[in-house]
């Protein structure tokens, strides 16, 4: 009996493992249009260039690449967010040459090789900038639009006010602004409406996981902030009620990436998590930019439990820039590009045209 059940255990696995190995081919499908064919002189695809010293990778869709170029910053840290393009479709690649670069040590980025001692807030920053300078050479713009979600905002608004002269303008996406005074609002908005809605268990658990600006971050409430968020649509998405169904499964169901890739990539996000967390939560980005010598527009979801929308106000009411614009979605949580694209893509082309 015990044969057979453990051949059946063993069958069940090798199924699993083939069908994700067929999966994953580390291949990007051609763009697309509404009858299946595909889009005459568009761009879709995966590129590795050195930036920095290393292999770094990025994916670059366009259905012209004569279009404006959007360097897509990423949150994390170490987090691609190239699979929400599969389950919460943005079209950026309709009117933008729109690049989703995976950081250094993220997604198609990562290497064990890699030296934790280059994986610094001003490496990332230098990062940003060579990849901005590679991008404009290639499409032969003059500059590009940046946009940063959640971390990407934190990298994103450091960027653009060290190299404006790259850049036509900056969309922070839950933009953050003091990470840890964030977490320590979030905490007691959820232990609020967890009260509220009788869950006498997560209250509980909410409260012996400590959050404070003397102690940071408990062990405790890292690991429960993903589930509590999630589940009060406070999250990534409105809609995503957990990170397995909403992340980890998109994500190893891309073909973009090969087995190892994906394997990879979880392994870069610990990694970065663990060098770089603990100053991007101390950190209160109004002390280090005070302002922006181009364009700089907020996108914020109304619903955001990850990014405290209070705190992003604060932020773009202390910052100097031209010209700016702060931009509530109040369908969305954190993740509004993805949430209301059409409204967002609106804001986006009305950006680049200004741009002109």
């Amino acid at each position: 009996m015990m044969g057979w059940a453990f051949l059946f255990l063993f069958a069940l696995v090798a199924t699993g493992a083939a069908f994700l190995w067929l999966k994953s081919p580390g291949t990007i499908p051609p763009l697309r249009d509404a009858r299946g064919a595909q889009i005459p002189g568009s761009i879709s695809e995966r590129v590795t260039v050195e930036i920095g010293g290393v292999p770094q990778g990025m994916i670059i869709q366009s259905v012209d690449p004569s279009n404006p170029v959007l360097l897509f910053l990423h949150g994390g840290p170490g987090m691609p967010e190239f699979f929400l393009q599969n389950t919460h479709p943005t079209g950026l690649e309709q009117d933008f040459t729109v690049v989703w670069w995976e950081q250094r040590g993220a997604g198609i980025s990562w290497s064990p090789d890699l030296d934790p001692g280059d994986l610094t807030i001003d490496r990332l920053i230098l990062d940003t900038i060579e990849v901005a300078d590679f991008l404009r050479a290639r499409f032969g713009q003059d500059r590009i639009l940046l946009l940063g979600h959640s971390w990407g905002s934190f990298l994103g608004l450091q960027v653009a006010a060290r190299a404006p002269d790259r850049f036509t303008s900056y969309v922070g996406m839950a933009q953050v602004a003091h990470q840890l005074r964030s977490e320590i609002m979030a905490r007691e908005v959820m232990i609020a409406a967890y009260r509220q809605r009788g869950d006498s268990g997560m209250v509980r658990r909410l409260e012996d996981a400590s959050v404070s600006m003397e102690t940071g971050m408990s062990n405790a409430y890292l690991r429960l902030r993903d589930a509590a968020t999630h589940r009060l649509g406070g999250g990534t998405t409105r809609d995503m009620t957990s990170v397995i169904t909403g992340v980890f499964l998109p994500v190893m169901g891309l073909p973009v990436y090969t087995l190892r890739e994906k394997i990879g990539l979880w392994r870069g996000k610990a990694w970065s998590r663990g060098l770089l967390w603990e100053e991007i939560l101390r950190t209160d980005l109004g002390e280090q930019v005070e302002r922006l010598e181009i364009p700089m527009h907020f996108f914020i979801g109304a619903h955001d439990l990850t990014a405290a929308p209070a705190l992003s106000r604060e932020l773009y009411d202390h910052l100097d820039a031209p010209e700016r614009q702060y931009h509530v979605f109040e369908n969305s949580a954190h993740s509004p590009l993805f949430e209301e694209p059409d409204r967002a893509r609106e804001i986006l082309r009305s950006i680049a045209a200004s741009a002109r």
